[in-house]
């Protein structure tokens, strides 16, 4: 037993949620939800990455870490016309495809061969209007955001996760010498909500499908990434099962979709945790009860965003997602032969455009396949 074992994971808490908080709070304002909605999403999914977190470290004495998908509360904050109830109905749909995708090997199989090109292009696109939005917000407050981005661009260079952090304190210090919002907070225990999923077709394929796509391709795959490299074989079927039931558990009540952790997993499953590969699992349990209680106390951490001016909101959204934004357009025009239809997907998904009520995701990703698919019946 080592120190570590108990830090890490604080760590990897503290990062994971305060980097992305900001994210989820957004999100749940894109779909109309109440304070007391957003309350329940954030502890819904504190409590989810908690139970999977638990339930997959003991049983397979790995340091198999979950967290929740940031792709897909960029999806979801990006989406326009559509009601809680609405999300909360395409949260299931997602769900549900992971545990097919559990249950029917060839179906993962088929997800794991999707272009990586297609599906980064679809996750830069979702993600390029979150950055470009804080250069917005610095043309209408720039005594507000301009210094964030400053203390963001210095900091990343000694650590990027903990200056997302650093720009969330500073940026709520800033906010109140200025006198922008009104700050409170108080300590809160998380009220469940229980919201009636609705069913629409076109939300369900507009909304829900990408949701499970990049949340397989944005999170799960680069999960497994980083488990084999620190030297684990990722139980997938367990992962897949786990993952997907309590993401359906909990989607009635706010949370959207539970997975594998890609970045933070990074700070639970390295060497500097243990030297020994096999005592690493240790960090799942104490990762488990650091995201419980974040789950329990949720709600003061949702009043307290409420009050913060919406160009900070916009400003710690955008930077949190500079760094996956640049590995997904890195890994969408890395290959030659596919760099223009990836493009492609990327300008559609990021356009915003909806046709038939379905949202630009979809309709990024279908044009991406369809300019694959001539790109390589000319090549041959």
């Amino acid at each position: 037993m080592r120190s570590s074992i108990v830090i890490a994971p604080l760590v990897a808490a503290i990062v994971g949620y305060g980097s992305t908080i900001a994210l989820i709070f957004s999100a749940a304002k894109a779909v109309g939800a109440t304070p007391e909605q957003a309350a329940s999403w954030a502890g819904a999914l504190c409590l989810a990455t908690a139970a999977a977190t638990l339930y997959l470290t003991l049983r397979h004495r790995m340091p198999l870490v979950a967290a929740w998908s940031t792709p897909g509360a960029a999806l979801i904050a990006a989406t326009s016309g559509v009601t809680m109830s609405e999300a909360v109905g395409s949260f299931l749909f997602a769900a549900a495809l992971i545990l097919l995708t559990a249950a029917l090997r060839p179906l993962g199989r088929l997800i794991e061969r999707l272009p990586a090109s297609i599906a980064a292009g679809m996750l830069a696109g979702i993600l390029l209007r979150f950055v470009i939005d804080v250069f917005v917000q610095a043309g209408q407050s720039p005594a507000l955001v301009l210094p964030l981005v400053g203390i963001f661009l210095l900091l990343r260079l000694w650590n990027p996760a903990w200056a997302i952090i650093a720009v969330l304190v500073g940026g709520v210090a800033l906010a109140w010498g200025l006198g922008d919002g009104a700050l409170a907070f108080s300590l809160q225990i998380t009220t469940p909500v229980w919201i009636t999923p609705a069913f629409d077709p076109a939300v369900l394929i507009g909304l829900g499908l990408p949701l499970y796509l990049v949340t397989m391709a944005g999170q799960n795959l680069p999960g497994y990434a980083v488990l084999r490299t620190d030297g684990y074989q990722p139980p997938t079927g367990s992962i897949l099962t786990t993952t997907g039931i309590v993401s359906a558990v909990t989607a009635p009540f706010g949370g959207h979709t539970t997975n594998m952790a890609a970045i933070t997993a990074a700070i639970c499953t390295g060497p500097d945790v243990h030297p020994d590969k096999n005592k690493r699992w240790m960090t799942g349990p104490f990762y488990a009860l650091n995201y419980a209680l974040l789950g329990v106390f949720g709600a003061s951490f949702i009043g307290f965003f409420a009050g913060l001016p919406p160009a900070l909101i916009a400003t710690v959204a955008g930077l949190a997602l500079a760094a996956p934004l640049t590995s997904a357009a890195g890994t969408a025009l890395a290959d030659d032969r596919d760099r223009f239809a990836a493009m492609m997907t990327l300008v559609v998904t990021a356009s915003g455009l909806a046709l038939f009520g379905i949202g630009s995701a979809f309709w990024g990703l279908c044009v991406g396949l369809i300019v694959m698919g001539l790109d390589r019946a000319r090549a041959k």
